[in-house]
């Protein structure tokens, strides 16, 4: 572990600088998913445990460094108190900051307004972030979700004080690091999902990473496609079919073993209980499109599972948002998530999609660890630098 932690640090009588995510989703004013609040309470409370007074840094839509009234950090403050259980003071201006009165800097925790209000943050502008680390003596990043970008709030502070990650940073490097870094094997990583485009850095980097990759969701119609099976009217990136072959051919030079649907549920339209039939990979027929894999590709993933340590996912198996297309992915979880509570597997996952699709299958609480930072989990898993990240290292 190159980067320091709470635990690391002295924080009695200091202002500490916490950078978190609590970027929840609203609607008509109220927050309607608090989970990324109460994800950052084990390190707010450490803080305040140590004598440290906590100052959070945080932002909230995308206001592209102007005053957004709508996007006011006022709007999460009732649910943020709430999850905290401790009164929250919010700033609202820098300079607010800068010339904080006595009756502000005795209140437990405090909150800067949005910091993407400001042109410095996503410009990661040095005088900026030079302003925003003489606002404390300590920096705490804990929020892994935006160490993909490289902010003033996320990278330009922490190169300019001591610096360490919180609870949910730790929590998340740790299982990452388990996962992919330094796992116990066999490893097995599935990803699912739309468009094998999007994903692309993912699967070239994790056939040299994993021992098995099953490949789900509209992304296995493309490998089908590029195999010469027909995925009649399915989802399909046919201009795709040569990096398909690519990455099938650098597997197999890799030693890691690719799992593919061997039966497939096909219907003629895409809606809830739509009628459906159940036939081998090879027999799509051509009005018909895959909305899900078939109950002996769910057995072969489960017998990958079986042999397996540790496992990565992410993305779904197949259309998992309506049933019954969401039967193979359920499958899976579930079996997963049963491994994983008997001891025998480390699972981790993370993605948009992902999380919803396990929550779906009742399978979430059985994970190892689900991230909730999206396109920073990505990346990792893409095995590139996060700038939010590498600046902890020092």
């Amino acid at each position: 572990m190159s980067w320091k932690t709470l635990d690391d640090m002295d924080l009695s009588g200091k202002r500490v600088l916490v950078r978190v995510d609590i970027n929840v989703p609203v609607e008509a004013g109220r927050v309607t998913d608090d989970t990324r609040m109460t994800r950052i309470v084990p390190t707010v409370n450490d803080i305040l445990a140590k004598g440290g007074r906590p100052m959070l840094i945080a932002h909230f839509g995308r206001p592209k460094g102007k005053v957004v009234l709508d996007l006011s950090l006022r709007t999460l403050l009732p649910a943020l108190e709430a999850a905290l259980g401790h009164t929250v003071r919010l700033i609202e201006t820098l300079e607010g900051a800068e010339n904080i009165t006595a009756e502000a800097t005795a209140a437990e925790v405090l909150l800067l307004e949005n910091i993407r209000f400001y042109p410095g943050e996503e410009a990661n502008d040095a005088e900026f972030a030079a302003r925003l680390a003489a606002l404390g003596d300590v920096y705490c990043n804990d929020a892994f979700s935006a160490a993909h970008r490289a902010h003033a709030s996320t990278t330009g502070i922490a190169h300019l004080m001591p610096s360490c990650a919180g609870r949910l940073m730790q929590a998340e490097l740790q299982a990452l690091e388990a996962a992919l870094s330094n796992p116990k094997r066999p490893v097995v990583a599935v990803v699912g999902g739309a468009k094998v485009s999007t994903k692309l850095d993912l699967l070239s980097n994790l056939v040299e990473k994993v021992d098995s990759l099953v490949i789900g969701g509209g992304m296995a119609n493309t490998f089908l496609a590029a195999q010469g099976q027909g995925v009649g009217k399915s989802l399909c990136e046919h201009d795709m079919a040569g990096t398909a072959r690519e990455i099938m051919s650098k597997a197999a030079d890799k030693g890691c073993e690719i799992i593919l649907p061997a039966d497939i549920v096909v219907a003629r339209e895409f809606a809830e209980n739509a009628p459906n039939e159940t036939v081998a990979v090879h027999l799509c027929p051509d009005d018909a499109m895959i909305l899900d894999a078939g109950p002996r590709s769910v057995a072969r993933v489960a017998k990958a599972l079986d042999h397996a340590k540790t496992l990565i996912w992410n993305g779904p198996l197949g259309a998992f948002e309506i049933a019954p297309f969401d039967a193979a992915t359920n499958a899976a979880a579930r079996h997963a998530a049963d491994l994983t509570r008997a001891g025998k597997l480390i699972s981790v996952a993370g993605g948009g999609d992902t999380v919803a699709a396990l929550n779906r299958a009742g399978a979430a609480d059985g994970f190892t660890y689900i991230s909730t930072a999206g396109g920073a989990f990505l990346e990792w898993m893409e095995g590139k630098d996060l700038p939010g990240v590498a600046a902890l290292k020092g």
